[in-house]
């Protein structure tokens, strides 16, 4: 009987959460965080989860006080107020519990930040991405005896969607799509280094599905990464208030197979565009349909 119950809420709670042929990608009204892509944002949701289960137990029980105090000690019930001034084993109670609480939300929390801030040994690649109002400038780092692959993405206007052949704003949402996104191999990892453009102001590179949110400072050089761990074309935005067009400022990240990328980054070099298209139209009618995680607009 048990095991019903627990069937028929999973499923009243997808019908509530569905939203498109897009499992992942987010919806009006939604609640939680976006599908993780990377180790990094399973161990976010994680942590959120499991910090939960002493979030609302403790709201609860305060919540219950305040209305035990308002009811039991109003002044109709106590005409005479009492002249208590302390308790020994409450606050002995009261010191003690948050401190237990926060001992066991602390060091799972150090452990998430650690993987998050060490860096992988020999990463797979090297992206830079800089900043500046209001566009993105990505520069991958030059393989020995090819071309040199940079090139700067700006949010795709509603009238260039037809000589994009972005047209699908399931795929590519309004104020979040870009004319070039930044193209990594999945299941590699990406050492990504974040600036601004020295005369510029702070901006910030938000990913939610890669769980990676970083300062773009000018002339300061940070530092993340990240390793995709499924295909398909994610979106962010520039996180930090930049100026008057920081709401146009997107991010988009595919995340190809690596014969993709690899044909896609020799072709790049020498025809950006042509190497956009040719791997667009591969991943849209090909064998594999891009999966998307990005805001739902209209």
């Amino acid at each position: 009987m048990i095991n019903r119950i627990y069937v028929a809420l999973g499923a009243f709670f997808c019908l509530l959460t569905a939203g498109g042929a897009h499992a992942d990608q987010p919806v009006h009204w939604q609640m939680g965080m976006q599908e993780a892509a990377t180790i990094i944002m399973h161990d976010i949701r994680a942590f959120e989860q499991y910090t939960l289960w002493f979030i609302v137990p403790v709201t609860l029980f305060v919540l219950a006080l305040l209305i035990l105090v308002a009811i039991k000690f109003r002044a109709a019930a106590n005409p005479v107020a009492s002249k208590t001034s302390h308790n020994t084993a409450i606050e002995v109670v009261w010191t003690l519990a948050p401190v237990l609480i926060l001992l066991f939300l602390a060091f799972p929390s150090f452990k998430l930040l650690n993987a998050q801030l060490i860096q992988p040994e020999n990463p797979d690649l090297t992206l830079k991405a800089t900043a500046t109002q209001w566009l993105w400038s990505y520069e991958y780092a030059a393989a020995e005896g090819a071309e040199p692959v940079s090139f700067d993405s700006y949010m795709l206007k509603e009238e260039d969607r037809d000589a994009a052949g972005k047209t699908d704003k399931a795929v590519y949402p309004r104020l979040l799509a870009v004319d070039n996104e930044l193209v990594v191999p999945v299941g590699k990892t990406v050492r990504l280094l974040v600036t601004a453009a020295p005369t510029d102001v702070i901006h910030s590179f938000a990913m939610p599905a890669f769980g990676i949110k970083i300062d773009a400072v000018p002339g300061r050089l940070n530092e993340t990464w990240f390793k995709a761990d499924r295909e398909g074309l994610y979106y962010g935005q520039c996180s930090e208030l930049c100026g008057k067009d920081h709401a146009f400022m997107p991010i988009a990240i595919r995340v190809v197979s690596e014969d993709q990328y690899n044909s896609w980054h020799a072709a790049a070099g020498s025809d950006l565009g042509a190497a956009n298209k040719a791997l667009t139209a591969y991943v849209e009618g090909g064998v594999r349909t891009v999966e998307v995680a990005g805001n739902e607009t209209k």
